[in-house]
């Protein structure tokens, strides 16, 4: 009898266990189903969070100037608005433009390319086993084609799709990032009160310091991006650089990646120039070479000396973790949550450890 309900027991909890056990897993697959349905709008959330902080620093320039917040917040929104369009009608045309010519002339590129002294060597070491002719005679072949070309990017349908994507996203962020900024303290109350009142002191001191440093660090990164990209376009005019504006545009948005993203912007300019010559190419790797030391020892101090205080090894694994977790966004927002996530040891761990 009493083994029998031993077992009968047994079986019971057995099949609570896995039954509870397949509801949790089932939970944890329905929570992050939704997880992925609504990535982009965290994406979207997230950005324009970071936005409105980077904004921050300016608004309350503003505010401790006894503007009303809105009307900071409406001029510094405007503002940026202003200058991002601004910049966008001076560079959209070139852009289009020379990628209109680049695409035309792509089969002389290949051609001429062809004929290089180094691709000549290379025919030379494998001769018989790969006819490089042939090669650049079918690269140049199907690049003469420019359906083959806009298939690059899905074709003209799915191009136009991710222009008009890319469109409502620029304007849900602006939208959010206006709400955000204009809301920011009220944000702020609502966080403090779900403290304990011991606490509270703490939390809004270390708060403070953590928006601080990302809102500084966010116009410190755009303005070493601003120099990078002005100071490219105007180099890469001056050697006869192919696609100018839009290599130039690549140089601002890789330097708002830390030191990895002016890295690989070089390489990606340097390779277009080494396309065209090897002489283009060898300029182009001399500049960069020369201009990322004078950021890192001379402009990136100087900017960034009271944004944020990462040593350099964990700038460059946040960076690389950021990268392969969220893309070019996750590396940009990489360190300032390495910063945020320092500031808080440093203001509340290191403290509580000492107390024991």
């Amino acid at each position: 009898m009493g083994t029998g309900q031993g077992k009968s027991l047994t079986l019971n909890s057995a099949f609570r266990l896995g039954f509870t056990g397949a509801l949790g897993v089932g939970l944890a697959i329905l929570v992050m189903t939704a997880l992925q349905s609504v990535a982009t709008v965290i994406i979207y959330i997230g950005l324009a969070l970071f936005l409105a902080l980077g904004l921050e620093p300016i608004v309350q320039w503003f505010v401790d100037r006894k503007v009303p917040r809105s009307l900071s917040v409406l001029i510094v929104v405007v503002a940026f608005i202003l200058i991002v369009v601004g910049v966008a009608l001076l560079i959209a045309p070139a852009v289009i433009s020379q990628i209109q010519t680049f695409v035309a002339d792509l089969p002389g590129i290949v051609a001429n390319l062809a004929t290089t002294g180094w691709v000549t060597e290379l025919e030379e070491q494998f001769t018989g086993a790969i006819d490089i002719d042939a090669v650049f005679a079918n690269i140049s072949e199907w690049a003469s084609d420019p359906k083959n070309v806009l298939s690059l990017g899905g074709g003209v349908v799915s191009i136009g799709a991710g222009i008009l994507s890319f469109l409502t996203g620029v304007i849900i962020v602006v939208i959010l990032t206006i709400y955000f900024a204009v809301s920011m303290p009220t944000i702020r109350s609502a966080m403090f009160s779900l403290v304990a009142a011991s606490s509270r002191p703490t939390v809004e001191s270390v708060t403070e310091e953590v928006t601080r440093s990302i809102g500084r660090y966010v116009l410190g990164q755009v303005s070493l991006g601003v120099i990078n990209g002005v100071c490219s376009a105007i180099f890469l005019t001056i050697i006869g650089a192919p696609l100018p504006a839009l290599l130039a545009f690549v140089a601002f948005l890789a330097s708002l990646i830390p030191l990895v993203g002016p890295i690989t912007g070089a390489i990606i300019i340097t390779a277009s120039c080494l396309m065209v010559s090897p002489g283009l190419g060898i300029t182009a790797g001399i500049y960069y070479l020369v201009y990322m030391q004078v950021e890192a020892y001379l402009l990136s101090p100087r900017i960034m000396n009271k944004a944020v205080d990462v040593p350099g090894a964990l700038v460059i694994i946040a960076a690389i973790a950021g990268g392969t977790l969220g893309g070019v966004l996750g590396a940009v927002v990489a360190v300032p949550v390495a910063a945020s996530a320092l500031i808080i040891i440093r203001k509340v761990v290191v403290p509580a450890q000492a107390k024991k």
